[in-house]
């Protein structure tokens, strides 16, 4: 599993990112997937998630992974939530691309493979987040849709909180078509004069890439995040596709990375 180093200490939280080892999977699965949503053997995800939740000492049902869609559906995970029974729980976690508790204990995690996983602690408040972003909840602002939450359902104060960028792809992996350029500048969520860094025109290929790390980081600058606050992994899916899953080398039919954070209990 990786880790933040500035989490790693003075944090009242426990958080993680898998890696393609230590697991049961095959093939492009292999071997390490706790991606629920994939089509690997049911069995192995089951085996999976459990060597993982042995890994963090926990039970598996404090394990709280939602059905993503490239929304910007947030879901909150209070004590209410996790009192009701699996039947109950698994609707609400249909098409939601970021989740948020304040409860102990409880990880709340999002799956990947190129996207962007962004994990927030508010310490004042002792909250935490996972979001999924990839370029279409980028677009959506979920990252800053996030944080307003937790704002309005914490009560956080925004110059304490920090942000995690996990591995995902990176700008010069990331290459796209000149539509996708034109729907980021006409979402005018970056400033004239900042969305303009977050493309890269390839002079050997002539197409544009995007900088998805880039564009995550300005926006929970946006919303009053310190900059020495907002942290990255600089670990790219595609480069690494050894280590960690991408479905942009490996198909869309692979293993997922699993990211998720926790507050400690007091």
């Amino acid at each position: 599993m990786l880790q933040f180093p500035e989490w790693m200490t003075n944090c009242n939280i426990s958080h993680f990112i898998t890696t393609r080892s230590g697991g049961v999977s095959e093939r492009n699965f292999a071997s390490m997937n706790p991606g629920l949503y994939t089509t690997d053997l049911p069995e192995n995800i089951v085996e999976n998630r459990r060597i993982l939740c042995d890994a963090l000492r926990i039970d598996p049902c404090q394990l709280i992974t939602p059905h993503q869609v490239h929304s910007d559906r947030i879901v909150v995970i209070d004590r209410t939530w996790l009192e009701q029974n699996e039947s109950d729980r698994k609707p609400s976690l249909e098409g939601v691309d970021a989740l948020m508790t304040n409860v102990p204990d409880v990880f709340v995690t999002v799956s990947t493979a190129d996207c962007v996983p962004v994990l927030l602690y508010a310490s004042d408040k002792q909250a935490v987040a996972a979001v999924h972003a990839g370029w279409r909840g980028t677009v959506a602002a979920i990252v800053q849709k996030t944080i307003r939450k937790m704002v309005a359902v914490y009560g956080c104060d925004v110059s304490f909180l920090q942000v995690a960028i996990g591995p995902s792809i990176s700008l010069q992996s990331f290459e796209v078509g000149a539509e996708l350029v034109d729907v980021f500048r006409a979402s005018a969520l970056w400033a004239p004069g900042d969305v303009e860094t977050l493309f890269w025109l390839n002079p050997a290929t002539r197409k544009y890439h995007i900088d998805l790390w880039r564009a995550n980081r300005l926006l929970s600058y946006y919303e009053g995040v310190q900059e020495p606050h907002i942290f990255q992994s600089d670990l790219c899916t595609y480069e690494h596709a050894d280590e960690l899953f991408s479905a942009r080398r490996l198909g869309i039919h692979s293993g997922r990375i699993l990211s998720g954070i926790s507050i400690h209990r007091s």
